[in-house]
């Protein structure tokens, strides 16, 4: 499937910063890309009228069993109500069976970088999941 392209719920301010959000999620069976997909789909909906969000954008990688999101937010205050209200908390308490492993990353970001490119966010992601990985080594038993 094709990125789903950034969409702009509301247009940032011309100046200032806004938090960036990043995820990448990984289901554990091809059996579960359909159901995922389908509940991303409404979690985007969603998402294209929530308060706050600056912008976002969708990539599905479903033979690799892979998703990413993207999207820019006015506060982490913004990210958290988003994520706290129907239909995305009850998208995530669904899903959480089905789910392999789920990264997510934040960073500030100035509104005149907005759209955030695809390779910045993927390399930030990645650096999470090294960071992610190297503190579960770390970890004493």
């Amino acid at each position: 499937m094709p990125t789903l392209p950034w969409v702009t719920p509301q247009p940032p301010p011309s100046e200032g910063t806004t938090v960036v959000m990043a995820s990448r999620f990984e289901v554990r069976s091809l059996r579960d890309v359909p159901r995922f997909f389908l509940k991303s789909m409404a979690a985007w909906k969603q998402v294209r009228s929530a308060p706050g969000a600056f912008g976002a954008s969708l990539v599905a990688q479903p033979l690799k069993r892979v998703f990413f999101t993207l999207s820019a937010w006015e506060s982490r205050e913004a990210v958290y109500a988003f994520a706290g209200t129907e239909p995305h908390r009850g998208i995530m308490t669904a899903l959480r069976p089905t789910m392999l492993s789920s990264t997510f990353t934040f960073w500030e970001a100035p509104v005149g970088e907005l759209p955030i490119t695809w390779d910045e966010a993927k390399r930030r992601i990645e650096e999470q999941r090294g960071t992610e990985a190297a503190g579960q080594e770390n970890a004493t038993p």
